[in-house]
């Protein structure tokens, strides 16, 4: 089976817009602002276990995409808020029904990965 350049082309789309929502951090990150604005620190904290630097990191690309925006609000110290926009909005639906698949199956994937692991 030949592809053709339009297919080569959609899958270089997918794969490029996946490679940014994909990322686990990128989903909490959509799950969490999906209730509204948050600060850095409350996003970092209720992640848990992510870095501040790949916290700030995946915020970026998630506003150089044009799915979150940044607010810097004039105080002492500065306050920032994070929020998605309309085109991050979008992705609601979809992160929450792959973290409630996630969520859902774990313990089937651990399971897996055990039995896969034990016959290795």
């Amino acid at each position: 089976m030949t592809l053709s350049h339009r297919d080569e082309t959609a899958c270089r789309a997918v794969s490029d817009v996946l490679s940014r929502v994909g990322d686990k951090w990128t989903v909490l990150v959509v799950e969490l602002l999906s209730d509204g604005p948050m600060r850095f620190s409350e996003l970092r904290r209720l992640i848990g276990n992510i870095s501040q630097k790949m916290l700030t990191t995946t915020l970026r690309g998630l506003e150089r995409d044009g799915l979150v925006t940044r607010t810097v609000y004039p105080t002492i110290p500065p306050r920032v808020d994070y929020e998605l926009t309309e085109l991050g909005r979008g992705l609601r639906e979809p992160v929450k029904a792959l973290g409630d698949w996630a969520r859902q199956n774990i313990g089937h994937i651990n399971e897996a990965r055990r039995k896969f692991d034990d016959e290795a």
